[in-house]
């Protein structure tokens, strides 16, 4: 089988299983486990896929950088958006992380919110400037592939905040890798900022689902609950519940 081939057998399987163990695969195709390791270490590198220990997991799209993806799966992110939002009470005082479903959640949200906002994000930050809400933001280097504030400042002024709710933003939600992104410093910021607020929700739309990043945030059942756009009765609903999510479905 030549390699372009062994490759599309790999992935056509990771769409359909969610994972893939390479000894099963090797004795499958008829191949060595090494084989199936170099084909896994290239499409990782290519974005495609994420190796785990024994095998692979989908990678998601969502890793590409902020504009890149504000015009993936606009209509799913605009639902996630709308149930997170009713979940705000007047006059709280809310986290919300960098990206676009959390961009998709000010357009949702009521001019005349008069709670407060918190944010590490300056696109986050600018697109409130016509809400009634008090808008803090978190300061430090700029990470511009997810228009946030990360590193050391950034996680210096985390310490010093503390809000009702932490609207979390990932890439990956999926029954082995848990709550995951990709990148190493931008996970560390979000597991401080989830720390600091009495109920974390993670923004999950349809491209996360079943996929899986580099760099873990934090486990399934480590959060309050994860706003998820999909049938909960489909069979990574299951999966997702059996590993510990409690899943809320987003809005119709």
């Amino acid at each position: 089988m030549l390699a372009a081939s062994r490759k599309d057998a790999l992935l056509d399987r990771l769409r359909r299983e969610g994972r893939l163990v390479v000894k099963d695969v090797a004795v499958e195709l008829g191949l060595s486990e090494d084989s199936i390791r170099r084909d896994l270490r290239e499409l990782d590198a290519a974005g495609l896929a994420v190796r785990v220990y024994g095998g692979a997991l989908p990678a998601s799209p969502a890793v590409a950088d902020y504009f890149a993806r504000v015009d993936v799966a606009r209509s799913s992110k605009a639902r996630v958006a709308e149930a997170a939002v009713a979940l705000i009470e007047p006059g709280a005082t809310v986290l919300l992380d960098g990206g676009t479903t959390t961009r998709a959640m000010v357009d949702a949200l009521p001019r005349s919110f008069s709670g407060t906002v918190i944010t590490h994000s300056p696109t986050i930050a600018a697109a409130l400037l016509h809400h009634d809400a008090e808008v803090i933001v978190l300061g430090g280097r700029v990470f511009k592939h997810s228009a946030v504030a990360c590193g050391a400042a950034a996680m210096e002024a985390a310490q010093s905040i503390g809000a009702d709710l932490f609207f979390l933003g990932v890439t990956g939600v999926h029954p082995e890798a848990g709550l995951s992104t990709g990148d190493a410093e931008e996970a560390a910021m979000k597991r401080a900022l989830a720390a600091r607020a009495s109920e974390t929700y993670v923004l999950a739309s349809e491209e996360k689902l079943g996929a899986a990043s580099r760099f873990g945030i934090l486990p399934l059942d480590g959060v309050t609950g994860i706003i998820a756009d999909l049938d909960l009765e489909a069979a990574v609903a299951g999966e997702l519940r059996a590993a510990g999510a409690r899943l809320l479905p987003a809005s119709s």
